[in-house]
């Protein structure tokens, strides 16, 4: 994860200089009032409200500090800022997160683009949207979540499964209730394997089919324990999920398990490597073993 670099002492001087355009209390009280005014309407509308508040910080901070981030400064004063929020307010208001706010500001500077969404997403939804390069891509898989109520699991494999390119590209007559063909997301060998052999929808027959999964691993014995469904990691401003992690007590390390629909593929090692190297960073205790990982398909590609 990468680590906020402290300012060097050459650049001590324009720092002080660039400090006294950008009050960097007034800036600090000016966010503390939104996030309180915006608490305060909580309620039937607590979504919205929610997200309004992040757009609204997003902005404030954008138009203070744009200019100052074209030289870097800006960069120091909104990870100052975050880290003075994430204080008062707790981790919603990491880095991280400051930095989505100010990009979901800057993308759609009219809120009222936004509000409809707003009322029916929440901001996980919008953390897996915001990355999109398009606005019609954002636009499109947004308004597919709220039409099908399909939760962020199934919005991050719509987008990459690339519905809405495939659409551009075969100019797809999409029904209501799917943005894909249907059969594209079951093995019949996979399901029968699992006892899944009636007709689910997407994101139905994935969550059968991991809590079938969580289920088996745990009969394998009492030393496995189970840490977390859908493991959030986040490197370098990106979150990455893990579908399933255990914890082997005998063999004292983390076991991550992640189950891919598709056969077999090379980058299906890469990413498991990266999983690895990131609980092994993050995650691992003193003592205890490095992670190990396990990656489940319903068929082995040839060769590999």
């Amino acid at each position: 994860m990468a680590e906020r670099k402290p300012i060097s002492k050459k650049n001590e001087t324009a720092v002080a200089a660039v400090s006294k355009l950008i009050d960097e209390n007034a800036l600090f009280e000016r966010i503390a009032t939104i996030i309180e005014n915006r608490k305060t309407c909580a309620g039937a509308y607590a979504n919205l409200e929610i997200i309004m508040m992040y757009w609204e910080i997003g902005r404030h901070i954008s138009s203070i500090t744009l200019d100052s981030r074209r030289t870097g400064y800006g960069k120091q004063i909104v990870a100052t800022l975050a880290q003075q929020l994430q204080e008062k307010y707790g981790n919603g208001f990491d880095y991280t997160n400051v930095s989505r706010m100010m990009r979901l500001a800057e993308r759609f500077p009219n809120f009222t683009i936004v509000a409809p969404l707003a009322q029916q997403l929440s901001w996980s939804h919008f953390t897996i949207l915001l990355p999109l390069k398009s606005d019609e891509s954002f636009m499109f898989y947004a308004n597919d979540a709220v039409e099908r109520k399909i939760g962020k699991r199934e919005l991050r494999r719509q987008i990459s499964r690339k519905a809405f390119e495939r659409c551009e590209i075969a100019d797809l007559q999409l029904t209501e209730k799917s943005a894909v063909p249907f059969n594209m997301f079951k093995d019949p060998y996979l399901l029968d394997a699992l006892g899944l052999k009636n007709n689910y929808l997407e994101a139905d027959l994935e969550k059968a089919i991991l809590t079938e999964l969580e289920e088996f691993i745990l009969e394998f014995g009492n030393w496995f324990t189970f840490v977390d469904r859908q493991k959030r990691m986040t490197m370098d401003g990106d979150d990455y999920w893990l579908d399933l992690l255990f914890y082997h007590r005998k063999q004292r390390r983390l076991v991550a398990v992640e189950l891919k629909i598709d056969k077999f593929r090379p980058d299906f090692k890469g990413q498991m490597e990266f999983y690895l190297k990131w609980l092994n960073r993050y995650e691992r205790l003193p003592d205890e073993n490095e992670p190990i990982g396990l990656i489940l398909c319903p068929q082995a590609s040839r060769g590999q």
